[in-house]
């Protein structure tokens, strides 16, 4: 699994930043209408392609089928709704949000491509009713997922990224430290960099 994971919440971001490197990334759309989610997912779809990215679709799991993605993010109240079975024939991979060990087991049983724990470090970006998890849960949690990659997310930054990976993440999902950078595609591949070390 890359070690990088970029998400987005706009394809113009995703536009923007890809052609520096990055290898996957997730467009998280929020409060968009049906007809402009799926334009959306169908342009990152197409620039994604031509980069050789992986893009990974959060929560539309039916538009992702639609349009043909091959991989999709969901979180624990999507996944009451999401048709797994449907998405296992059509070969599309997912990924899956937990945040206690409940969420975990029950994400574990869908055979995820990778499980995201969150959030590692206080994050700005939404009011979160879990704590921060600290790195001896990104130990715990990959001691428990085992073979299955770990995403960690949440209040990261370069400088916490060696404390991360040491602790057992596979892999780091950046949201808040690129959206609010001053130069948001020099401070991506910076990331990249970083990962890459």
């Amino acid at each position: 699994m890359e070690r990088f994971y970029l998400i987005v919440g706009h394809v113009g971001r995703l536009e923007l930043l890809v052609p520096h490197g990055v290898k996957l990334v997730q467009l998280r759309i929020k409060d968009q209408t049906d007809a402009e989610v799926r334009r959306q997912i169908a342009r990152a779809r197409d620039i994604c392609a031509v980069h050789g990215a992986q893009l990974v679709v959060n929560d539309y799991w039916q538009a992702a089928l639609d349009l043909n993605c091959s991989f999709v993010h969901l979180g624990q109240e999507d996944m009451e709704t999401a048709d797994f079975a449907a998405l296992r024939r059509a070969g599309v991979h997912y990924g899956l949000s937990t945040h206690d060990e409940a969420e975990l087991d029950r994400a574990l049983s869908h055979d995820p491509a990778y499980v995201a724990l969150g959030p590692v470090y206080p994050t700005l970006l939404k009011k979160m009713k879990w704590n921060p998890q600290g790195l001896e849960q990104v130990t715990r949690w990959k001691c428990l997922a085992g073979n299955t990659p770990l995403v960690a997310i949440g209040g990261l930054t370069p400088e916490r990224l060696p404390g991360v990976f040491a602790a057992g993440a596979d892999s780091a999902a950046v949201v808040t430290d690129i959206q609010q950078a001053p130069d948001p595609e020099a401070r991506t591949r910076e990331w990249i960099r970083a990962c890459a070390s």
